[in-house]
């Protein structure tokens, strides 16, 4: 696309520059491989320009008698995930049979908003604990506190089916072990993570790129099981050192990462000196932090909660009500957004068979 070899230059100094961290590339949440999902650039006659922000389409339907619903994450040219938007920050364009460019659709007639998608998308995050020897000899306490700070600035409230967290822990063993499966409940959670003792562990050993291999399968497994939703999963990964168990290659655990679903984002949290940051960065390829000692862990924890966030609260259902009517045939439509100084505009079509006044 036009966009990205124009910020391709910004992008590597970015990474360069900020080495504990790296953005997620906003085509991994793409059905189709394009940076616009479902939809394309919108057409020349609008004058619009090149986007500042992206709008990603994921899934998109109507409804009788005239409502048309539109799934799309959102993120700056970086990647960076935009949550929080509002009705109306977003402007509808529509061209129809007899029109030359697009028409603007007035607020009024419009009726548009942000609804809940949470019969159409589901979000499952995977907390992955290192809780070899040396982590539970010397840190356990700072961990428990930091990964119960995770699960409340994660999980939402009101609890809702459709955002899920499971913690799995591991050490030496060629196992992923499951602390608590998937579930909607914070309190069912932090319950799990008090009870993690010092005794846990039957081998001081680490198998980190095991963990990465196992979770990326539970991950992709997550994704299929939601076929009658869009998903979304989040792997977020903890370690105070390196592979030490040897039980899989470096190799074979990236390519797990870079092979996985685009619907499936990457996050890494460090502790200590021995950790391999390089490895670590490229394992969580969508952002990476580290803390130098363990009362740093949950300020390192708390970072990555707000991305995983915001990763969650950057896809949105926007509905409106269209004034084209049955056998009008297919219209072309263009939604653009603007904020914080940015704009975005992508555009798709619909059918209006079957369509009259009113709009549920």
């Amino acid at each position: 696309m036009k966009n990205v070899f124009r910020y391709l230059f910004l992008v590597s100094i970015t990474l360069a520059i900020f080495s504990c961290g790296n953005s997620d590339d906003d085509v991994r949440f793409d059905i189709n491989n394009s940076e616009l999902g479902l939809g394309e650039e919108p057409d020349d006659c609008l004058g619009f320009g090149e986007n500042e922000l992206l709008l990603s389409i994921q899934d998109e339907y109507t409804t009788l008698p005239g409502k048309v619903s539109i799934l799309f994450k959102v993120s700056d040219l970086l990647g960076n995930p935009i949550s929080g938007l509002t009705a109306d920050e977003f402007t509808i364009y529509e061209q129809g049979r007899n029109d030359d460019c697009f028409n603007l659709i007035s607020p009024s007639e419009s009726q548009a908003r942000i609804s809940p998608n949470t019969q159409i998308f589901n979000n499952n995050t995977i907390l992955v604990l290192d809780l070899s020897n040396s982590v539970l000899a010397s840190s356990l306490t700072e961990l428990k506190s930091a990964s119960t700070s995770f699960i409340n600035n994660v999980m939402p409230s009101p609890e809702t089916t459709s955002f899920k967290m499971a913690i799995y822990w591991f050490d030496g063993e060629d196992e992923l072990h499951l602390l608590n499966p998937l579930t909607s409940s914070t309190a069912e959670l932090t319950a799990a993570v008090d009870g993690i003792t010092a005794d846990i562990s039957n081998d001081p050993s680490t198998d980190l790129y095991g963990a990465v291999i196992k979770s990326t399968k539970i991950a992709e497994d997550l994704l299929r099981a939601n076929s009658n939703a869009i998903g979304a999963s989040s792997v977020v990964l903890f370690t105070d050192g390196t592979d030490q168990a040897s039980r899989y290659k470096e190799s074979d655990a990236l390519k797990a990462v870079n092979e996985a679903s685009r619907n499936i984002s990457y996050f890494t949290i460090g502790l200590g000196a021995e950790i391999d940051t390089e490895v670590l960065s490229e394992i969580g390829k969508t952002a990476s932090v580290f803390a130098a000692n363990k009362e740093e862990l949950e300020l390192t924890f708390n970072e990555i909660s707000e991305r995983v966030s915001e990763q969650a609260n950057s896809f949105y259902l926007f509905e409106y009500c269209t004034p084209k009517r049955d056998g009008s045939g297919v219209s072309n439509l263009v939604i653009r957004l603007s904020h914080g100084g940015l704009k975005g505009a992508v555009q798709t079509k619909f059918d209006a068979k079957g369509f009259e006044g009113g709009c549920l």
